[in-house]
């Protein structure tokens, strides 16, 4: 498994992109082309199956891409960044599942007072 983690910057037309600590290096005209590009060299460094990815923008102008090699699906605690990414993801997949619950409690609640507001 290898973790490769780029600082990324926006000079004008151009994104380039430096490993931080490494040789690996890419350039390309948007952010997206620049994250596919890093994937590929990554991948092509490290031939471990599983991508995993994340882009994140500090300013308008620069960004912190990380690729993951090798990395296992799923909810896998990898280091404490991604273990917190993936307690976050498993956070908010259950929020919408406790406000549904308050919806339908409120719900019954005004039937309980014996009146509605369509009669």
């Amino acid at each position: 498994m290898g973790v490769y983690t780029f600082v990324c910057r926006s000079s004008g037309e151009e994104w380039t992109a430096k490993q931080l600590k490494g040789e690996l290096e890419a350039f390309a005209a948007t952010p997206y082309e620049l994250q596919r590009r890093l994937v590929a060299a990554a991948s092509a460094a490290d031939s471990a199956a599983g991508v995993q990815s994340s882009f994140a923008m500090v300013s308008p102008s620069s960004a912190v891409f990380q690729v993951i090699i090798g990395a296992v699906g799923g909810g896998a605690a990898i280091g404490g960044a991604a273990a917190g990414g993936a307690a976050a993801g498993g956070a908010a997949s259950e929020a919408p599942k406790s406000e549904e619950k308050k919806e339908e409690e409120k719900e019954e609640s005004e039937d309980d007072l014996g009146f509605s507001l369509f009669d």
